[in-house]
């Protein structure tokens, strides 16, 4: 039972003062985010057990879920089972044939049914024509279906089933008025909206597909509206008058110096980025390249642009090894201009810190590289005029906030690899302008991609061996560290010693993952660069953009587990020197989507065709990986299929903001205390 009773409920109300919830329930009840009755009045079904439209048992579809509805003709009783479970049958039927029904472990499933009476069974339906069984099914009756047609089922957790939810959820439905609606009476009006207390009921206990249908909408819209009012007031900040006004700056200088010579979609970038800078508004830009198409060098034109007008420019990245190697890739590109560049890390020393942090502060540093460091208290700029930051989707929208703080109203060019469809980008990144990198450099080589099963990887490490005769390098990357229960992985730790090293016993082999310490990880990446390890075993650390010319194969076990984007990334690691290189894909799961999926990465290399497919096949949440975007969680909207509402709420949101930048009218109080919550939730740090 509850602790006590709460008799005024309010949408702040803790769960644990639900009729029937304990302490116990409502520690699993937070572990699915649900603290307030608020928070469980929004936790949305998945999906319904339909109840309304029941199959005869012949026209049932086999082994998927359904609900038949028979009559009991007979109830032979229970028996024991060997080891003592206790097994309980009845047959059923209509007036074509018959089901025979099993319930292990519940004596009182069969017991309370009447012979001769009809009921509903949910459950997935086996066997041929002549013999149809059904085993451990929901059982209703015609009343229950009647004032219950649609039952929700939700998200669970361990402990705290769909069921209890359902329950607990329905205790509350007479008070859905709880929640305030932020939408106002005309919006409703205008998109013939259900109001949010009864779209909240509707779509917990719908009365027929068209009411759930209109539930979604209602809520779908909302979420959108508000997600785009948070965007679009990110973006209105963003669009303030720059602190570091700059004049045109023509690049050629820069490129002139090159050993070689820009691609179109290079200059076409610097050239929007330059003109974005000389605006009187500060430049909030994304800049989107598929892996190797040379984000950095665009990066470096508007460093040295931003310096030679005068100011400091700051570049984040999300490791202190890829901060390392920007800070040596720019220093040589940027030295010949006598243009001086600073690395500041967590890892550093308390002396060379504070020389750093006073060559910033003193105007001595004209570009500092650095990690979340560069966001840290005690980091003065003197003058900082743009910053870069690299790999957008390992930050969070609060801490490109963090970075504007450091300065009034810098520009802002933010680099990201993982190519984003451009109408999700739009939404998105809907605070930033975008540019695109869509040509490789000259001389760059597609990897050759090739799914194989591991009954090849003996043969598989005869090639690596021969390649690295050769004089190359290999990746070996696996998906977890230790051992998982279901043992289907290839923990890093045992791959290294039970096949890398004894597949290749005579050559140095090193293992690398995020358990490792930064000066542990900074070392073994560092010999792997040097060239003193032949091979890294490795988990998906070095996913992102550390670069080592001389790698020429990447082999990923158990493929399956990632997303085709972030193969794609993987596959980036390789094919940066003039060797031909290699991907293979290792995969033992024979499913026909997993196997269509790998078959697809094997067919391109174009990065932007990889995120479409990998969008419309696994949706926005896995296309991201867990929060990476630093973008809140959807709850309700798809953004992959919600798309018509998707335009209504941008165009509403426009509007809105027009007349009202801040949300300040009272009117639009609710909006704005939604918008708060929502990307609060969100800015929490990778």
């Amino acid at each position: 039972m509850a602790a006590e009773t709460h008799t005024t409920l309010t949408p702040d109300t803790p769960v644990r003062y639900l009729k029937g919830v304990g302490p116990k329930t409502a520690e699993r009840f937070e572990k699915l985010g649900i603290v307030t009755l608020a928070d469980l009045l929004c936790h949305y079904p998945r999906r319904y057990l339909d109840f309304s439209k029941p199959y005869t048992i012949a026209t049932a579809p086999l082994d998927t879920e359904c609900v038949v509805k028979a009559e009991v003709f007979a109830k032979p009783g229970g028996r024991v089972l060997p080891g003592g479970r206790r097994m309980e049958r009845i047959t059923a039927g209509d007036d074509v044939s018959s089901l025979e029904i099993t319930w292990f472990n519940n004596p009182y499933a069969a017991q309370k049914l009447e012979l001769g009476r009809e009921y509903y069974f949910q459950g997935i339906v086996t066997g041929g024509m002549l013999r149809r069984q059904m085993v451990n099914p929901q059982v209703r009756t015609d009343a229950q279906v009647e004032s219950i047609p649609f039952e929700a089922v939700y998200p669970q957790t361990e402990g705290l089933s769909s069921g209890v939810i359902a329950k607990c959820v329905r205790q509350l439905l007479p008070h859905a008025e709880l929640l305030p609606d932020p939408l106002p009476p005309e919006m409703l009006q205008k998109y013939r909206l259900l109001s949010k207390a009864e779209a909240v009921r509707a779509i917990h206990c719908p009365a027929s597909e068209e009411e759930a249908f209109a539930a979604r909408r209602r809520l779908i819209y909302e979420e959108l509206l508000v997600l785009q009012l948070g965007i679009g007031r990110m973006k209105n900040r963003g669009a303030a008058r720059t602190g570091a006004p700059m004049q045109k700056m023509d690049p050629e200088p820069f490129w002139a110096l090159l050993p070689f010579s820009p691609t179109g979609a290079q200059r076409r970038a610097v050239e929007e980025i330059l003109t974005d800078m000389a605006g009187e508004t500060s430049m909030n830009r994304l800049l989107q390249g598929d892996v190797g198409s040379g984000k950095t060098l665009v990066a470096a034109a508007a460093i040295w642009a931003c310096i030679r007008s005068g100011y400091q420019a700051a570049l984040l990245a999300p490791t202190e090894i890829l901060a390392s190697q920007h800070a040596e890739n720019l220093n040589r590109l940027l030295s010949p201009f006598g243009m001086r560049v600073a690395l500041l890390t967590g890892g550093m020393k308390a002396a060379a810190r504070r020389a750093t942090l006073a060559a910033i502060r003193d105007d001595e540093a004209d570009l500092i590289v650095g990690t979340h460091a560069i966001l840290s208290e005690g980091v003065e700029f003197a003058r900082l005029g743009l910053a870069v930051v690299d790999e957008q989707h390992r930050f969070g929208v609060r801490q490109r906030g963090m970075l504007a703080e450091k300065a009034e109203n810098p520009h802002l060019l933010v680099m990201s690899a993982t190519p984003i469809p451009r109408t999700l980008g739009l939404l998105i990144y809907g605070d930033l302008d975008i540019s695109i990198l869509d040509e490789l450099p000259p001389g760059r080589k597609p990897v050759k991609t090739r799914c194989i099963t591991g009954k090849k990887r003996e043969a598989l490490y005869g090639f690596l061996d021969r390649e690295i005769d050769a004089g190359r390098q290999v990746y070996l990357v696996c998906p977890a560290i230790e051992e998982t229960p279901d043992g289907g992985l290839n923990a890093v730790k045992r791959y290294y010693e039970d096949i890398a090293k004894a597949l290749l016993p005579e050559r140095r082999v090193g293992l690398m993952h995020g358990k490792l310490k930064p000066k542990e990880k900074a070392a073994v990446m560092e010999d792997f660069k040097a060239g003193r390890l032949d091979a890294l075993v490795s988990t998906t650390v070095i996913e992102v953009g550390v670069d080592v010319p001389n790698a020429t194969v990447m082999v990923i076990e158990n493929a399956e587990r990632y997303g085709l984007s972030a193969l794609h990334q993987l596959r980036g690691r390789v094919g940066r020197g003039a060797a031909e290189s290699w991907c293979f894909l290792v995969s033992d799961n024979t499913s026909e989507n997993v196997q269509k999926r790998l078959k697809f990465l094997c067919s391109t290399s174009d990065g932007f065709a990889v995120a479409q497919y990998d969008l419309e096949t696994r949706g926005p949440g896995d296309f991201f990986g867990s929060r990476q975007h630093g973008l809140p969680t959807l709850q309700i909207a798809d953004l992959m299929n919600d798309t018509r509402t998707l335009h209504a709420a941008q165009s509403e949101a426009v509007a809105l903001l027009a007349e009202d930048p801040l949300l300040e009218h009272p009117d639009h109080a609710l909006l704005a205390a939604q918008v708060q919550q929502m990307f609060e939730k969100a800015g929490a740090m990778n």
